[in-house]
């Protein structure tokens, strides 16, 4: 099937809803039952699932690119698709297109001492054309002290982890650099690598190329026994416009907000169909479904761009949010990854019990209450995940909302006793195609994927109808648990979310 859609934005974007009166609100939730997780669950088939990952997989595959990385035809058709199915329901939803602008990268050259080495171009970089010696920088370059070494016209080379790679471009750029090389951490070329953040205190950019792992090992090894390395790099950017989709209930109380949500766009290396391809369809089907009944509180759902660059979009968002906004979301839930084929039941440990850091107040409850769903509706095990930041829950985990999510595992190893608990081959990724090219419709376990869509459905439905599951609400703690929680991110969440 062949798509063509132009993306066109909505003639208005405002970034917040026009709460609807009491008697519209009437006229939606008339002749309409009350949401129940159990009538909701039981509206979810595996055949549409399927069918809407085929739909996104031939996005990808009917352009050049054969993905759906922000800024090419294969995300912005991805993200009219959305928008277009929620415009069906106009006296259910209202909606709009949020858009931000991004410097994106088209392509790099790069030579060292006249030898051409293959580089990317990072995104959020500026473009621009440098040659200057390579200056080796220590300790992943995250804390200035790093960049003692750097001269002025110096091009620096920096492996990729600990921090936001912004933070070194910026700090390079601080002490003297012309420009960056960052090498990865992992196998693998840095093909729609991107600084992931599109602005720092730290100072400003410099051009900036990314290579594998093996070329900067090997320029390190180089530059530290004595050789003097000029680098030549010439990059070229677009600067390109990209879209978060949000759409709420007409119906319930807008002063209390159930938030779901999920990134809708791909890696440069593939479709993306399990990352994030999965959480996208699960949230449009649920949002399909729920037009069945009424609800108690709102409902808000929203599809994130960029989140493969750097949770930008949800940065976004939230930077954009007053306060007062921010605090109508009782309860935010991110869903990433929900279709894994060696999967594990994996919840965010809010409560902190497991890996030691909670989330704010609502987030415990929120894992307590996927629990109990796995372990009395559902009757599957389940496990833990570290509220590490790696996902698009951490924007609002640092502004103080209580936030939750499941998921099906990424890159990590499944272990002999996740095995024993979820079946799957011990030893193994859970995602073998992990933000590569083979990530796209079979690449898939489907009932675990129904399986998620379900729990997914059950919290949309138990929120929609009460908070009654989370503390009420109090000032002094909102105010405790945002310094918590930035703490967190900055502390520990920033490392594993922009190092991996």
């Amino acid at each position: 099937m062949k798509f063509s859609l132009p993306l066109v934005a909505l003639s208005t974007i405002s970034f917040t809803f026009a709460v609807p009166t009491a008697s519209s609100n009437a006229i939606v939730q008339r002749d309409l039952p009350l949401v129940q997780s159990n009538q909701l669950r039981r509206l979810l088939l595996r055949s549409e699932l399927l069918k809407k990952a085929k739909i996104l997989e031939d996005f990808a595959y009917s352009t050049p690119e054969r993905n759906r990385l922000i800024g090419t035809p294969g995300h912005n058709a991805t993200v009219n698709w959305i928008k277009d199915t929620i415009a069906q329901f106009p006296d259910y939803y209202t909606y709009y297109l949020e858009s931000f602008d991004l410097s994106l990268g088209v392509s790099a050259n790069l030579t060292n001492n006249g030898t051409p080495m293959e580089a990317f171009a990072v995104g959020l970089s500026p473009a621009g054309h440098v040659s200057g010696p390579l200056v080796y920088v220590p300790n992943l370059g995250c804390e200035s002290a790093d960049f003692s070494a750097v001269t002025a016209g110096s091009i620096i080379l920096v492996g990729r982890g600990n921090c936001q790679s912004a933070v070194k471009d910026a700090l390079g750029s601080t002490a003297g650099a012309i420009g960056m090389l960052v090498y990865n951490n992992v196998e693998g070329n840095l093909d729609g690598y991107s600084l992931q953040k599109i602005n720092t205190p730290e100072g400003t950019y410099v051009p900036a190329g990314g290579i594998s792992m093996a070329d900067g090992e090997a320029l390190v090894a180089r530059v530290q026994a004595g050789e003097t390395v000029i680098a030549d790099l010439a990059t070229e950017m677009s600067v390109s416009t990209t879209y978060n989709v949000i759409a709420e209930t007409i119906g319930g109380d807008h002063e209390n907000v159930i938030h779901m949500s999920g990134h809708s766009d791909s890696v440069a290396a593939g479709p993306g169909i399990n990352d994030n391809g999965s959480g996208t369809i699960s949230l449009l089907e649920v949002a399909i479904q729920l037009t069945n009944f009424s609800v108690n509180n709102a409902v808000r759902f929203s599809w994130w761009s960029g989140e493969e660059e750097g949770l930008l979009g949800a940065t976004y968002y939230v930077s954009q949010q007053p306060q007062s906004e921010l605090d109508k979301i009782r309860l935010m839930l991110d869903f990433d990854m929900m279709a894994s084929p060696n999967y594990v039941y994996q919840i965010y440990d809010g409560d902190g019990s497991a890996f030691g850091e909670s989330g704010p107040p609502g987030s415990g409850e929120a894992e307590h209450e996927f629990e109990r769903y796995f372990a009395q509706d559902a009757g599957v095990n389940f496990t833990s995940i570290e509220f590490d930041g790696r996902s698009d829950y951490g924007p609002f985990l640092a502004a103080g909302v209580a936030t939750g999510g499941i998921a099906c595992g990424a890159e990590a190893i499944k272990t002999v006793e996740e095995a024993a608990m979820f079946g799957g081959q011990a030893g193994v990724a859970y995602d073998v195609c992990y933000h590569s090219a083979c990530d796209n419709s079979s690449n898939l376990d489907v009932g675990a994927w129904i399986q998620m869509t379900k729990a997914i459905a059950h919290m949309t439905a138990t929120f929609a109808r009460s908070f009654d599951l989370l503390s009420p609400r109090n000032e002094t703690m909102k105010a405790k648990r945002m310094t918590k929680s930035k703490q967190v991110i900055s502390d520990k969440a920033i490392g594993a979310l922009w190092g991996v």
